[in-house]
């Protein structure tokens, strides 16, 4: 066999190997994402209801209750789910924030101190959308906003000292989220907080918009 004839062969079955490597690559953050491109005989399409079921997050298909698709993690359990502008937000018992369509999970982010609150607490009311493009993650120490498009940090809203967020009970007034924030020698005007997707609501604040960056020549730098 000619030398070039030899190399030509390794170097087809050095990427076959490093194919196979990747295939065989577990799925970041343990993921497991399966789809069903057709629902009783009908195109993948229309309204479905998300849930959260067992180990997974399950998307059913609004006329038929058939699944859709299903969401599950190696080793964790979904806390909370928030359909969100035609996805779904999970929160997973390990602290792990994600976001998923149905046909790939788009982002994941990691909550800080979720060992110290989220066993006692559950998921119960943390998972909060202000307006139609940020999301709220209420825990007893801080508010953490995110935009639901690709998970970017907007703002974080750390409680007083002395003082928790309180998720259960939040009250929404318009476009305004009223949480409580228990203190043991703060007046009760102090305990409580309003929100909205660009942070606490105060006077004459100037915070920072929440829409996606603009692209292309015409992008401000």
């Amino acid at each position: 066999m000619a030398p070039y004839v030899r190399r030509a062969c390794g170097l087809l079955l050095a990427f076959g190997l490093l194919a196979a490597a990747h295939h065989l690559r577990p799925a970041p953050y343990g993921d497991r994402l399966t789809t069903s491109a057709r629902v009783a005989g009908q195109p993948r399409g229309g309204p479905w209801t998300p849930s959260a079921r067992g180990s997974a997050v399950a998307a059913r298909d609004a006329r038929t209750g058939a699944v859709r698709w299903r969401y599950a993690r190696a080793g964790h359990r979904p806390a909370a789910v928030l359909p969100a502008r035609g996805e779904v937000i999970a929160l997973w018992d390990d602290g792990l924030l994600t976001d998923t369509d149905g046909r790939s999970v788009r982002w994941h982010r990691a909550l800080p101190d979720a060992a110290e609150w989220l066993p006692a607490q559950g998921g119960t009311g943390v998972l909060r959308p202000l307006g139609p493009d940020v999301l709220a993650v209420v825990t007893p120490h801080r508010v953490t906003a995110y935009r639901i498009a690709d998970g970017d940090l907007r703002w974080v809203l750390p409680a007083h000292e002395g003082c928790v967020f309180r998720s259960r009970g939040a009250v929404r007034r318009g476009a305004a989220l009223l949480l409580a924030q228990p203190c043991a020698h703060t007046a009760w005007t102090g305990q409580l907080v309003a929100l909205d997707d660009q942070g606490r609501i105060t006077p004459g604040r100037d915070p920072l918009g929440n829409g996606l960056p603009r692209r292309g020549p015409r992008a401000r730098t």
